[in-house]
């Protein structure tokens, strides 16, 4: 039933949750990669990013983004 209701809605929906699915993995990738090779002005900030990047999948990315440049130390 489930294969059904698959074929039934259309490619074009299809390609555009693989698409979407698709930039969020490269955002998410991205913000795990910057966290690992950024310095932060707690030394604790990187693990805290890292454990939130992981076990908050809906949310951890944006919030990296956003709260992220404030917790880094700038040369």
């Amino acid at each position: 039933m489930e294969l059904a209701f698959i074929q039934n809605m259309g490619g074009f929906f299809l390609i555009g949750i693989l698409l979407i699915s698709l930039i969020y993995f490269i955002l998410w990738v991205y913000c795990l990669i910057d966290v690992i090779r950024s310095d932060f002005k707690d030394q604790n900030m990187k693990l805290i990013w890292v454990v939130i990047l992981l076990f908050a999948q809906g949310f951890g990315p944006i919030a990296y983004l956003v709260l992220g440049p404030g917790t880094k130390k700038f040369a």
